[in-house]
């Protein structure tokens, strides 16, 4: 046999390009193998850009800066499968970084991913995918584009995926999209809710979590409730609550119960199945804080419903929230305390907490905890509000101290509820007087000053239910709480204008606080706001009457108008005519002046045992008020053997001494009528008077002006003025005809200031160099009634009106709320209901110039 010949291999054809093989360790190489013709070579570049990509965050901003993303979306499309498959692989993963995330959403490849979805691709292609929506649905504008895109479809459809990495992506992407309305909207109508619950008899607890979390979004729309409902939602829930294997999901299956209790028709069911005492059970019973929690979450929320609360009070859920009270966890006592603020709107609860659960939250009051100081707060303040036997089960708890101290709390919640509650104990005066003994008054001064409406209005409210007491008003004066108080009238906030203004009407109840009040501007605010017809209210319209009720003078001066309920007390001064806006200088003020030419302060003052003191010579009666005495000491001592009474600071009954008072003729303020009547004594009397004179010189306090400074001050007295009063009430008080008893009173008065003077003899009564021989002796404007010898309409208006003239009619003929005196205009006139009389017209001797 011949030898074989081996044959020759056929060289390639020339056009075809010899097979190479590169090993590239760089990743831009790679990158620019993406840009190839070759499907192998696609695919094995994005293979390795898959495995260089999931190594870290590091490796996925070095592919973004090559520009490995473009050519990689144009792979989404690829007509080969792994080409496609691996391309989606890499977005999967590179989707985390925000920078590839913003480029994505700048290149629009939504569609490309969302079509990745499709019932017919590989199952590793909607894992990746749906990674990579998943990735993009964290920002608000991906959920958009995806939303916008179709995106929400697919992937509930992807839920019943037989993958469970699928699934946990799907849902999380759900999840995402779900905190917008519009997707919970759509979700809604693509029936998403039964694959949901499906998801929570997965075996992955991850599955499960992002279900509960995204049932617990959607149950916050009235549909979904029902829907999870017709489902047999409330079943699968109770189940996970009652398997203590899956005590992880506890906390979300309470979130989502929670949302559904607001749905009465659940709450019905789930009682109606027993699944409510379950739930009060777990959460009482439960050793997890964040579980507890939610449980009272869960009951406050239903709670605000009418007639859930009925259901659960039926159900004793007061129990468990005062089991839950006694926590050591923080949370748990705000989540409790906030449901039995929900739940005292009913009347069995509140009834119910009366005996158990104030305790606790009074003892609550007390944590360091600002916040749970504060949920108790405001669970007291709906307990106690309407409610006094609540208020006083707070006030045995010793509850006044921790309230009180809460006051200066930094969170304005903790203040203004606790204001609220201290506020409701102060309506029954033992509470109140209790909460005025443990400093309230200074303690309320930060809140006047808080720039939080709701702090202010409940720090005036707080004000007008505890200021209602002279010692309490004092010490809000010298606290230093009127000034924001008033401050408050000008709040461009209708409750706290409203509280600040019943506030000032408690304070303005005596005429030193109205007094001050008026001072620090408040009247002139008031005015103000009751001139607006939004602005005001009933409360600024009776806060500004009470001001000049009490603060007669500045009244008298601004209307020219007292009613009958206006009894002018000692220190009351007439300063005459003064215009809206116009401040009225105080009486000490007023006294410390140089006499000057403008119109006399007329004053009253019956006090005869507090006064200046006298001069050591009887011709000293020409001294001014703030450097000596006001009247002569003659004057004083004919007073003293006439008459030996007192007067309060209204005009009662004078008691009345063993020697019988002389007439008062026999008062005027002259020295031989002095000397007169002391020539009756004898001489060892008035040795003896003089003694006792100089005593009281030496021991009286002396005036403004005079020595120290911190020296209280007195008005000037009047002893004549004492006479008349003395007199009028023994002398015209006993008649019983009203006509009468008007006749003669006026009579008296006309009497003491001159007599009748007709009106063609008025230019020679020179009343007005009498005031002026009297501003010069007494070295001052003001000058006392009883002074006053030689008077025209005005002056005999204030006599007539101070002589208890209607102190006597209004106690002894009942006159009519609406009974007034008027001097405004020249004219003296009684308004006796519907009926006015002047007073001229039933005392002629008061002179025809006074009509």
């Amino acid at each position: 046999m011949g030898k074989k010949i081996k044959k020759e291999a056929e060289p390639p054809p020339k056009d075809v390009f010899d097979p190479l093989t590169i090993e590239s360790k760089k990743a831009a190489t790679v990158v620019l193998m993406l840009n190839s013709p070759e499907e192998e070579i696609l695919a094995k570049a994005c293979e390795a850009i898959y495995r260089f990509a999931l190594k870290g965050e590091e490796n996925k901003a070095t592919l973004l800066e090559l520009g490995a993303v473009e050519p990689l979306t144009k792979l989404l499309t690829h007509e080969d499968k792994i080409v496609r498959r691996n391309a989606t692989m890499i977005f999967g993963i590179l989707a985390s970084n925000n920078d590839v995330k913003k480029l994505l959403r700048e290149l629009d490849v939504m569609n490309s991913i969302i079509a990745q979805l499709a019932p017919e691709e590989e199952v590793v292609i909607h894992e990746f995918a749906s990674l990579c929506l998943a990735n993009m649905s964290a920002e608000y504008t991906g959920k958009v584009q995806i939303f916008e895109h179709g995106g929400l479809e697919p992937l509930i459809r992807l839920l019943a995926s037989p993958d469970p990495d699928v699934k946990k992506n799907s849902i999380e992407c759900i999840y995402n999209l779900v905190q917008d309305f519009q997707c919970r909207a759509t979700l809604q109508e693509l029936n998403a809710v039964p694959p949901i619950l499906d998801l929570l008899k997965s075996e992955y607890p991850i599955i499960q979590l992002l279900a509960l979390k995204t049932l617990g979004v959607i149950t916050n729309d009235k549909e979904a409730r029902a829907m999870l409902r017709d489902n047999q939602g409330m079943d699968h829930l109770l189940k996970i609550l009652e398997t203590k294997e899956l005590n992880d999901l506890h906390i979300e299956a309470l979130s989502v119960i929670a949302n559904c209790l607001e749905d009465m028709d659940t709450l019905v069911l789930i009682q109606q199945t027993g699944g409510l005492k379950k739930l009060l059970s777990f959460a009482e019973n439960s050793t997890i804080p964040d579980i507890q929690k939610n449980a009272a979450k869960a009951i406050t929320k239903a709670a605000y419903d009418p007639e859930n609360r009925k259901l659960f009070h039926e159900q004793e859920v007061e129990k468990c929230l005062v089991a839950l009270l006694g926590s050591e966890n923080d949370g748990t006592k705000i989540a409790a305390s906030q449901a039995i603020s929900v739940m005292c709107e009913n009347s069995g609860s509140k009834e119910f907490f009366n005996n158990q659960g104030i305790p606790q939250l009074i003892q609550s009051l007390r944590s360091d905890s600002e916040e749970v100081r504060e949920a108790a707060a405001l669970a007291l303040a709906n307990l106690t509000t309407c409610n006094t036997a609540n208020a006083n089960a707070a006030a045995e708890a010793d509850g006044i101290d921790p309230l009180i101290n809460i006051l200066s709390s930094k969170r304005d919640g903790a203040i203004s509820n606790a204001a609220t509650v201290l506020a409701n104990m102060a309506m029954q005066e033992p509470l109140r007087v209790s909460i005025q003994n443990h400093n309230v008054m200074h303690a309320l001064i930060s809140p006047l000053h808080s720039a939080n409406t709701i702090v202010q209005s409940k720090a005036a409210l707080m004000v007008a239910a505890t200021a209602c007491d002279v010692e309490a008003r004092t010490e809000l004066r010298n606290s230093g709480g009127l000034e924001p108080l008033v401050e408050l009238l000008r709040s461009k906030n209708a409750e706290v204008r409203r509280h600040a203004s019943w506030a000032v009407m408690v304070c303005a109840n005596d005429e030193l606080m109205a007094v001050e009040l008026c001072r620090l501007g408040a009247l002139d605010i008031l005015e103000e706001v009751n001139l607006s017809v939004s602005r005001k209210n009933k409360f600024s319209e009776a806060a500004y009457n009470k001001l000049l009720n009490n603060y007669l003078s500045l009244k008298y001066s601004l209307t020219g108008y007292l009613s009958s309920s206006n009894i002018i007390s000692d220190g009351f001064y007439d300063y005459g005519q003064i215009n809206p806006g116009t401040k009225l200088l105080p009486l000490k003020d007023l006294c410390l002046q140089e006499p000057s030419d403008l119109r006399a302060v007329l004053l009253v003052n019956s006090k005869s045992d507090v006064s200046p003191p006298p001069s050591m010579e009887d011709k000293s009666s020409d001294i001014g008020y703030g450097r000596s005495i006001s009247s002569s000491s003659s004057l004083r001592r004919a007073s003293k053997e006439k008459t030996n009474f007192h007067f309060s600071t209204g005009f009662g009954s004078p008691t009345e001494d063993k020697s019988e008072p002389t007439s008062g003729r026999n008062t005027a303020l002259s020295k031989s009528t002095t000397k007169e009547k002391g020539s009756r004594k004898g001489r060892g009397k008035r040795e003896e008077e003089k003694v006792k004179e100089e005593e009281e010189v030496a021991t009286a306090p002396k005036l403004a002006g005079e020595g120290s400074p911190d020296k209280e001050w007195y008005p000037p007295s009047d002893p004549d003025f004492c006479v008349y009063v003395y007199e009028v009430t023994k002398s015209i008080f006993p008649i019983t005809n009203i006509k009468e008893q008007i006749e003669a009173l006026a009579k008296y008065v006309a009497e003491k200031m001159g007599g009748k003077v007709s009106k063609e003899k008025l230019h020679d009564f020179s009343w007005e160099l009498h005031i002026s021989e009297l501003k010069f002796q007494l070295k001052s404007n003001v000058i006392p009634i009883g002074l006053i010898k030689k008077g025209i309409f005005y002056h005999r208006a204030l006599l007539f009106k101070q002589t208890t003239l209607f102190r006597t009619l209004q106690r002894r003929w009942r006159l009519p709320a609406g009974s007034s005196f008027n001097s405004v205009g020249g004219s003296i006139t009684l308004t006796l209901g519907t009926q006015t009389l002047t007073i001229d017209s039933l005392a002629s001797t008061l002179g025809h110039h006074l009509r």
